[in-house]
């Protein structure tokens, strides 16, 4: 190895083109060149002597005779040193060199392409859809014997080859699964090994659509990264961004739409409504950065409903998708040992099945079927009572605790300890409560436009203090004490909420917080939801053994995260289902529900970063320009042909030296 890098350090000495290294791909041949002193000991050290001869007659030649010596020596020299380059280029040539701006011959190549297949990509170029000709350009200049790996926003394709993605890049399709900037370079980083010596080229195609992430590039000595930026021809785009109801009457449902326009402005939109594939609205608006519009629907009705526009450029945020299901109602149980009238007040018939019984008369059966059941003030709890409570919450039931004035404590407790809380002892003070927990999701779904501040406190005159570190507060009094606390599926009062003992009845709080902790007990599949959040909700229906809900569309059949109680299945779901649709919600063959998702409105908006002040990257517009640096700077000039020719050149010198030099 020591003599190798040796040869190669001397190669360098005498080869140097452009600050490009000269190198061997047989380095050891060149050991050869040492064969060169022979010819030279030989033309220095004559094995051949004179003998010195005395003619007196002859003085008359020495003159000519040392013009002859001196042209011989000429010659000689001559022949030597074109035998010795003729020599030398050969070992060269044999030796096979070679230029390159790095020492790509023997270093590890590894190339990742992250391919942004976002529906930002979309939009046109001059050669079309933005995404389309980057996979031509790709299929085109990528070599087919480099390995690389191609990463896009919703597959991973490693260590293959071009040719073999071939077909896979032609069918690839645009991904509601959007990475950030930030999030797809850092991604696409990992793809590369821990070899110090490998060549490593990662190149970045995307449009780079403004995102909320944070876009700071950070390289290193070891990769060369290659952004191309693809800039669409046209920036318009109107999108359907929302709808939801506006105004429910006895016969009716308004349904209001939401339309942004990114561009010019359209002076006749378009918007069409659809039942299934049955056109049963139409109108038309004057859009220039927003507009709304109602569509009248009748109550009661199934709808899966298909919103729609007519826009050239972005087509997936031209639909929108809705539904309404058949009425489903939350089922409320209230357990009384005083009045419940504020209670009948908040859960309505047309949203709730509220059933009120007294603490004495209560029928244990009903409790398995019920969403929400209220303990109002009993004073004691008995342990039949506590033990089905526990049973109906562990099912995923939820409850609400209130307690009486005067309680039995032990039997309270009892319960409590289900829910790793217990009530300890009553405070006989006067207390307000002025701390809400704006960021509990039974506040955080709108209920304040703002957090407030400043308003009539409610306030209590006994209350229990409460035994948990494990409680999540909801409102707590003004030293910091709990009011109402929140534990897995209960929510415990410390305090009785009749008149007498409090004023949180008359508070515009009573109202957003008990009506919350209702909708949450049971939460009723929505308008629609965003592909790619969070979503959850409940569905009320009784499986068999090893049964399971799916979602069905067309040839979409998906079988989502569930979780199955007593009398409702809790589905969750992300990234799938990936297709906006309207989706049918089956227990085997039966429809159960209908519930309906939508694409993220984020990609509608067609604003782009600047990429000018980033440093340490190579900014391009073309994928061509970029794959052509790249082998460029990899590419291995060789030299070996050079020098045969110098070899074959040396040789005619040779022989022109022989035949007229005389």
């Amino acid at each position: 190895m020591l003599k190798s890098r040796f040869i190669n350090s001397f190669a360098f000495s005498i080869f140097v083109q452009s600050k490009k290294d000269m190198q061997f791909k047989h380095p050891e041949l060149l050991y050869a060149l040492f064969l060169l002193l022979i010819p030279i000991i030989v033309h220095l050290f004559q094995l051949r002597k004179f003998q010195k001869i005395d003619f007196t007659n002859v003085a008359f030649l020495k003159e000519a005779t040392m013009q002859t010596r001196k042209s011989s020596v000429i010659k000689k020299w001559l022949i030597l040193c074109t035998r010795l380059l003729l020599l030398a280029a050969l070992v060269f040539a044999f030796a096979e060199p070679f230029i390159s701006k790095v020492n790509t011959f023997k270093a590890k190549k590894e190339t990742v392409i992250y391919l942004d297949n976002s529906f930002s990509m979309q939009a046109k170029g001059n050669e079309g859809e933005l995404l389309k000709r980057a996979v031509q350009d790709i299929i085109s200049h990528v070599p087919n014997s480099d390995e690389i790996s191609v990463i896009t926003n919703n597959n991973v394709y490693k260590k293959t080859s071009i040719k073999a993605l071939k077909n896979d890049l032609l069918q690839l399709g645009y991904s509601s699964n959007q990475l950030t900037t930030e999030a797809a370079l850092l991604k696409s980083q990992t793809f590369f090994s821990n070899e110090k010596n490998a060549l490593k080229n990662l190149v970045f195609i995307s449009d780079f659509q403004q995102d909320e992430s944070n876009f700071y590039p950070i390289t290193d000595s070891l990769t060369n990264l290659y952004f191309v930026k693809l800039k669409p021809i046209n920036t318009n785009n109107i999108s359907i961004d929302s709808a939801f109801i506006s105004k429910t009457t006895a016969t009716s449902i308004e349904l209001k739409v939401h339309l942004k326009n990114n561009g010019d402005t359209v002076e006749n939109l378009p918007v069409s409504l659809y039942n299934d594939d049955v056109l049963i609205a139409k109108t038309s608006v004057a859009i220039s950065k927003d507009a709304e519009t109602t569509f009248t629907l009748p109550v009661n009705e199934v709808i899966n409903g298909k919103i729609t526009i007519s826009d050239t450029n972005l087509q997936f945020d031209n639909s929108l998708f809705f539904n309404f299901n058949n009425a489903s109602k939350i089922k409320v149980l209230t357990i009384n040992a005083t009045d419940d009238s504020f209670l009948k007040r908040i859960y309505t018939k047309g949203e709730f099945n509220y059933t009120s019984v007294q603490d004495n008369q209560l029928n244990y059966n009903l409790i398995d079927a019920q969403h929400l059941i209220v303990l109002n003030e009993l004073k004691t709890i008995p342990i039949a009572l506590t033990s089905a409570l526990k049973q109906f919450t562990n099912q995923g039931g939820s409850l609400i605790i209130i307690p009486s004035r005067a309680i039995n404590k032990t039997s309270y407790n009892q319960l409590l300890n289900n829910y790793n809380t217990n009530f300890s002892d009553l405070v006989s003070s006067e207390k307000h409560i002025t701390t809400i927990n704006y960021s509990h999701p039974i506040y955080n779904n709108g209920v304040f436009e703002k957090q407030v501040k400043n308003f009539q406190y409610p306030k209590v005159n006994n209350f229990y203090n409460i035994s948990s570190n494990r409680i999540t507060s909801v409102l707590q009094f003004e030293d910091g004490k709990l009011f109402l606390g929140q534990s897995k599926n209960s929510f415990v009062f410390t305090s009785a909420l009749n008149t007498k003992n409090s004023s949180f009845k008359n508070s515009p709080l009573i109202v957003p917080t008990l009506y919350n902790i209702a909708k949450q007990s049971f939460r009723i599949p929505e308008l629609y939801y965003t592909i790619g959040e969070e979503n959850s909700y409940d569905v009320e229906t009784q499986l068999q053994q090893d049964a399971i809900l799916s979602l069905v569309s067309d040839a979409v059949n998906i079988i989502p995260k569930q979780q199955y109680f007593n009398n409702k299945v809790i589905i969750n779901t992300s990234e799938s289902p990936s297709i906006a649709a309207t989706y049918i919600i089956t227990n085997k063959n039966e429809t159960v529900k209908n519930v309906s998702y939508n694409y993220n409105r984020n990609e509608s908006d067609l604003t782009y970063r600047n990429l000018a002040n980033s440093y340490n990257i190579n900014l391009s517009n073309s994928i061509t320009e970029i794959f052509n640096t790249i082998k460029s700077d990899t590419k291995v000039n060789a030299l070996w042909k050079w020098f045969v020719i110098f070899a074959l050149a040396l040789l005619i010198i040779e022989m022109l030296i022989l035949k007229l030099f005389k």
